[in-house]
């Protein structure tokens, strides 16, 4: 397998980042996570797994929280600055999975399925083992992540298509290895003038594993819901928000 590289994606996609977001999620989704977190932090610090350009973290600090981040995407790190009120976010540097910031927080964040990005079962336990070292007694670890469904493949290939509008279409093309739990995707950002690649590696993982990965973590899970208007999540949930407490 090639070697992990965190900062990849980041040189791929960090100029089209947020309009491809809003293109397969919509705004108002974001606007129900800030408003989500911002109630679960309870005033208390924030530190964002995967800052990237600052989706969630810049409206956090705009409701007067203190927020922090971590990402290894120079590109990433970069477009967040461009934003106003981007240079005024500390942020470290490095793999989430390992990399420490001082300090404790009420509020640890890895949203939009940020934790399959890590390549492997065992970077993902050192994930929630870094969270909840980044934890104050009683804080919180919320992971957005979607619901595993080999079932969509067939031949363990997948296209679907993710956003369509008059001048812009979104397509993912997907290949799955079950035997490591790896998904290999392309998404095709169509334009009339261009047409963009954007791959990327998922280590997936079932919630119920990472509910596993939390208790070694010396976690509880509080919630789980099957979005950020806390709605139940139920066996045809297709993606879930899961909220655990040191």
């Amino acid at each position: 397998m090639q070697e992990f590289d965190a900062s990849a994606y980041g040189r791929r996609s960090a100029d089209v980042y947020d309009s491809v977001v809003d293109d397969i999620i919509g705004e108002s989704s974001t606007a129900l996570a800030v408003d989500r977190l911002h109630e679960l932090a309870e005033g208390g610090r924030v530190l964002e797994f995967g800052i990237g350009t600052g989706r969630l973290a810049l409206p956090l600090a705009a409701r007067g929280l203190a927020v922090a981040g971590i990402d290894a995407s120079a590109e990433m790190l970069g477009v967040l600055r461009g934003k106003p009120g981007g240079d005024r976010i500390p942020v470290a540097v490095g793999d989430f999975s390992t990399t420490r910031v001082d300090g404790e927080f009420s509020l640890v964040v890895l949203a939009y399925n940020t934790v399959f990005a890590l390549p492997s079962q065992e970077a993902q336990v050192a994930c929630f083992r870094n969270a909840a070292a980044h934890l104050r007694p009683g804080g919180r670890f919320v992971v957005e992540a979607w619901v595993p469904d080999p079932g969509a493949f067939r031949g363990r290939s997948s296209l679907r298509l993710l956003s369509l509008s008059e001048d812009r279409v979104v397509i993912e093309a997907a290949r799955l290895l079950p035997a490591e739990q790896l998904m290999h995707t392309t998404k095709l950002v169509l334009t009339s003038g261009e047409v963009r690649l954007l791959p990327a590696n998922h280590r997936y993982a079932w919630p119920a594993e990472l509910d596993l990965m939390a208790r070694m973590a010396g976690m509880e899970r509080e919630h789980r819901w099957s979005d950020w208007t806390g709605a139940a999540f139920t066996d045809d949930s297709p993606a879930h928000v899961s909220v655990y407490h040191l």
